[in-house]
């Protein structure tokens, strides 16, 4: 996703339960991942190079920081940890064709509503099928400027990032199904955290 949309998506997800800054900071650790420093070797943090299950991983440990942070009463580290972990799991629905692999199920004119995307279909994402867009074509970087993408894309293989990418309402349907999922799954992840937290700490975590 492209950083304002993933501030659109956490604020949606987010805005109603959140204090609004603590929001603002996790919305900036969200944000901090597609910053260069997030984005040179660090596959992980993006669902890119089908780095799937490093970036399984990555969402994992950053539950755990999330955690061990409260415990210490660390709360700013909760929140940036947080912020890190649901930008990995949004991507994972822009980056990968899991969206794709969901619509599969249904006939191309009879596609479900956007509010009916499962976010955590264990098919899909159990499915050796699940793969993201590969980075690392020498052409890439130029798809990234806007008035060489239209001339560059159709050279890229159908694997690379620039053909697979949902990080946009310009990538086509598919994205409103992407945005809705990882709207879904924001919410999910905040729910992982409740359900292992004592009311008393979830409350500090959500409020300060």
């Amino acid at each position: 996703m492209l950083i304002p949309f993933h501030v659109e998506i956490t604020r949606t997800a987010l805005e109603k339960t959140f204090d609004p800054k603590i929001l603002e900071i996790v919305i900036l650790a969200n944000k901090k991942q597609d910053w260069l420093r997030g984005q040179i070797g660090h596959s992980e943090y993006h669902f890119d190079n089908n780095e799937i299950s490093e970036s399984h991983g990555y969402i994992q440990k950053q539950r755990e920081a999330v955690f061990l942070s409260i415990d210490r009463k660390e709360l700013d580290s909760s929140w940036m940890a947080f912020g890190r972990l649901i930008h990995t799991a949004q991507d994972l629905y822009a980056h990968s064709n899991y969206i794709t692999l969901w619509l599969d199920q249904f006939d191309d004119l009879a596609w479900p509503s956007v509010d009916e995307i499962d976010p955590l279909d264990d098919l899909i994402l159990s499915n050796p099928q699940l793969r993201s867009g590969k980075l690392y074509y020498p052409l890439e970087l130029l798809s990234f400027i806007p008035f060489l993408k239209k001339l560059v894309i159709p050279l890229l293989p159908p694997d690379s990032h620039a053909w697979m990418n949902l990080d946009s309402p310009v990538s086509g349907q598919k994205f409103a199904y992407a945005f809705s999922a990882a709207v879904k799954r924001t919410m999910a992840e905040l729910e992982i955290i409740k359900g292992n937290l004592a009311s008393e700490e979830y409350d500090r975590f959500i409020n300060g």
